[in-house]
């Protein structure tokens, strides 16, 4: 019997996670490895792109996001640790690079991207990847990977796996954090005012660890929870999966 070929990963770690939670990466990266998938992150990726095409600055977008698009070319299954991200690249950049020369390669490189979670469930068939938790568990779910990618039963799957666990639902889950990316800056009461409304629930639901899919929405509530001195945390999915959350 012939061996089925591995399946070859670029992991694209966004801009967030390779400055400032590179752990959040190295615990994708192990996550789909442990699966067998020879992962890789090509060299000179840097963004996607969404900033500045969520700004309005569209020139600026397309020329990053179209050096992008050249950098993961041939370099198989795209996955982010990230719905905002992959979100760009699979429903953005068709409208990014509409009527361009990049239009036909952007539309190749959306069939093959995939936030973390969706990747492992929907892709791989993966629901138990060994993980383990002693405490009580709630999920937030990121406004794009929920809106744009439909994400949100895959983490779960995988949340309802965590040996030790209890899952909690967390009341307006499907609420947005506050972050927004700009918009926590150019709206910061009404972000502010978001974030209050978020910390409320978690209280609430009486979880120790509020876990997310997206590195942005994982500092919006920390920050929130830390300035409120909550016992409560709030790391990425990626985290807990692979076992990185110290308890």
């Amino acid at each position: 019997m012939t061996a089925q070929p591995r399946r070859r990963a670029a992991l694209f770690v966004t801009c967030i996670v390779d400055q400032i939670y590179p752990d959040i990466g190295f615990a994708a990266a192990e996550l789909l490895e442990r699966q067998g998938v020879e992962v890789h992150v090509p060299r000179g990726l840097t963004c996607c792109g969404q900033m500045a095409f969520n700004a309005g600055f569209r020139d600026d977008a397309y020329a990053v996001a179209g050096r992008t698009i050249e950098i993961l070319r041939n370099q198989g299954d795209v996955v982010l640790p990230s719905g905002s991200c992959g979100s760009m690249i699979r429903h953005l950049y068709h409208e990014l690079f509409h009527g361009t020369r990049h239009a036909t390669v952007a539309k190749e490189l959306a069939s093959r991207t995939y936030e973390l979670s969706e990747y492992l469930v929907d892709v791989l068939g993966v629901t138990d990847v060994g993980a383990r938790y002693n405490g009580v568990i709630a999920f937030h779910d990121a406004c794009h990977g929920m809106r744009y990618m439909g994400l949100g039963r895959q983490a779960r799957t995988l949340l309802n796996h965590v040996a030790g666990a209890r899952i909690v639902a967390l009341p307006g889950s499907d609420e947005c954090c506050g972050f927004g990316g700009l918009f926590a800056i150019k709206q910061h009461q009404i972000s502010e005012a978001m974030l209050h409304r978020k910390l409320m629930h978690i209280m609430e639901c009486g979880c120790d660890l509020v876990v997310t899919s997206d590195a942005s929405c994982m500092t919006q509530i920390a920050g929130g929870l830390s300035r409120s001195k909550s016992r409560v945390r709030a790391c990425h999915l990626a985290e807990v999966l692979a076992n990185r959350v110290k308890i």
